[in-house]
């Protein structure tokens, strides 16, 4: 026995860690089992379908299944005896009782409302009555044909005007068609400029018969919406069905009519802001503009620099206008917008780096006065009558029936020579440059070379034409003959100096002057020299 007893005490010592260990397991398994445990399933009790209660928590062990299995039981026992029907509400301890004729049909308890939104169970309790209410009436006239045959009427007058409707709807898109099409063919042949149409009008017209088609299939679409909506709810199965829509399309009204009247306080404010804008740029404009007409004189701003002010300030009164304007403007603090208005500035940023290079530049040959328009100017090779000075490109025209376009970037990388600078009061310098061997006195080709200039009518004789030696070559000299063409010269610059270059030729041939610059490979017999009485030959005069 004692060691039997000792094997016993053995045995019981080494198990009872097991025992302990099964003791917390046991004690922590109803909790990891509640938290492991799935959520329960709703269950929704329906009458005459309707919805009238959602269950959602276990009352005294039963599910939300089962408790809508024993509330339909319930209710199929009271439908049964008959009697008035009518629901009401009883609070107790567990929550509210739902009622029909004194007859418990279910209870709300708290775990079925939901708590967070201020639900409590006596209104939840009290919503499910009513839609019960609605429900039991609903299912009496199911069982009567006198109802039915009613219902059925309507049903059918319903439809017969909802025909009517569409035939009405087809025959005002026909009309609107037809009349669309007729006037905008009238108007839009009335629309010229300079006596030349437009507008084509098939393209307008095409796109006004899209939009009806569209606005047509909208009303459609309504009207078979209003039509279905009013005939389920006609019926007495249907009528939950009906009331759906019915509300559905009441709440997406209701929702558009809110946006709207919610966004028109903000639209009312861009349009003062926009009001006020349009208000400063007019202004500033006529201020400009009067600035660039002459009939205004400020003393920073001048009629060179008006134009690009104007743009200028034009430019930056809407930028600001837009800047005040944007928190106001529907939608404007939605992601989408937002992230639209990113993408259009990261877009504009990445791909007009050249523009804004371009712009820059015009205004700085604009600020600094290098170009005017009807100026005479040579850039790199090309040279010609400043047409324009725009803000991305300038434009000459040469007078040889070409026009040249040039980038206002490469403008500022360039050397730009004005010819028509020299002189006050406008008009334009003209050059023509001769080689002349030295047997021929410079005196006789300075006499000649301003002769010619003389006989060139489109040259003025104030400033007068000057000849410059500019180099000494080894064979022959270089002359050059420097004038001044009048202001109102009707002619380009091209055709004034063809017409100089023509007269130095002629006086050359009068006078039997070679115009060949003279090469030689070896000494000539006789010096090249022009002896002094030789230095005044015609048509040369000493003074």
């Amino acid at each position: 026995m004692p060691v039997f007893f000792r094997l016993l005490l053995l045995l019981m010592f080494s198990l009872m860690p097991g025992f302990v260990l099964a003791g917390e397991a046991s004690a922590l398994t109803p909790g990891v089992r509640a938290a492991e445990a799935p959520p329960l399933k709703s269950a929704t009790f329906s009458f005459a379908n309707r919805k009238v209660m959602v269950f959602r928590a276990t009352l005294a062990g039963y599910p939300p299944d089962e408790r809508v299995a024993g509330a339909q039981r319930r209710l199929a026992g009271v439908l049964a005896r008959g009697g008035a029907l009518g629901a009401s509400i009883h609070l107790i301890p567990e929550g509210t009782q739902v009622l029909l004729d004194g007859v418990q049909l279910f209870v709300v308890v708290p775990g079925d409302v939901n708590l967070l939104a201020g639900d409590t169970t006596e209104t939840v309790a009290a919503a499910a009555a009513g839609e019960l209410t609605k429900a039991v009436a609903e299912h009496r006239e199911q069982g009567s044909w006198r109802y039915l045959a009613m219902a059925a009427g309507i049903c059918t007058g319903a439809t017969l005007a909802f025909w009517l409707v569409w035939l009405g709807l087809t025959r005002l898109h026909r009309w609107a068609r037809r009349r669309s099409g007729v006037l905008l063919a009238s108007r839009l042949r009335d629309v010229r400029l300079k006596n030349v149409r437009v507008l084509d009008a098939e393209h307008y017209i095409a796109f006004a018969y899209q939009l009806l088609s569209a606005v047509l299939w909208g009303l459609r679409l309504m009207a078979i919406y209003l039509w279905l909506a009013f005939v389920l709810g006609s019926l007495p199965y249907t009528r939950a069905w009906g009331e759906r829509l019915s509300g559905y399309l009441l709440e997406v009204a209701g929702d558009v009519l809110q946006s709207i009247v919610g966004a028109l306080p903000g639209l009312v404010l861009v349009c003062v802001i926009f009001a006020i804008a349009r208000l400063v740029a007019a202004t500033a404009a006529s201020l400009f503009k009067r600035v660039e007409s002459g009939q205004l004189q400020i003393g920073w701003l001048d009629r060179d620099t008006a134009l690009p002010t104007r743009r200028i300030a034009s430019v930056v009164i809407w930028l600001f206008a837009l800047a005040m304007a944007y928190p106001y403007l529907p939608g404007s603090h939605t992601a989408a917008f937002q992230g639209l208005s990113v993408l259009v500035g990261l877009m504009v940023s990445i791909g007009a780096s050249s523009i804004v290079g371009q712009g820059a530049s015009g205004l700085i040959l604009m600020y600094t006065r290098a170009l005017r328009k009807g100026e005479y100017v040579r850039v790199g090779d090309s040279e010609g009558t400043v047409v324009e000075v725009g803000m991305f490109e300038t434009r000459l025209r040469t007078g040889l029936g070409e026009e040249v376009a040039l980038p206002n970037a490469w403008i500022m990388s360039q050397t730009t020579r004005n010819f028509s600078r020299a002189q006050p009061g406008g008009g334009f310098m003209l050059d023509a440059g001769v080689t002349i061997g030295y047997a021929t006195p410079w005196r006789q080709v300075h006499a000649m070379l301003e002769l010619a200039a003389a006989r060139t009518s489109e040259l003025s004789s104030s400033p007068k034409p000057y000849v410059v030696q500019l180099a000494l070559h080894d064979y022959y000299v270089q002359y050059r003959l420097v004038a001044h063409a009048n202001a109102d010269v009707p002619r380009q610059r091209a055709e004034v100096q063809s017409r100089l270059h023509q007269n130095i030729i002629d006086v050359f041939n009068e006078f039997e002057v070679p115009m060949l610059s003279p090469h030689y490979m070896a000494d000539p017999d006789k010096a090249q020299v022009v002896s002094p009485d030789q230095w005044y030959r015609a048509p040369a005069k000493k003074e």
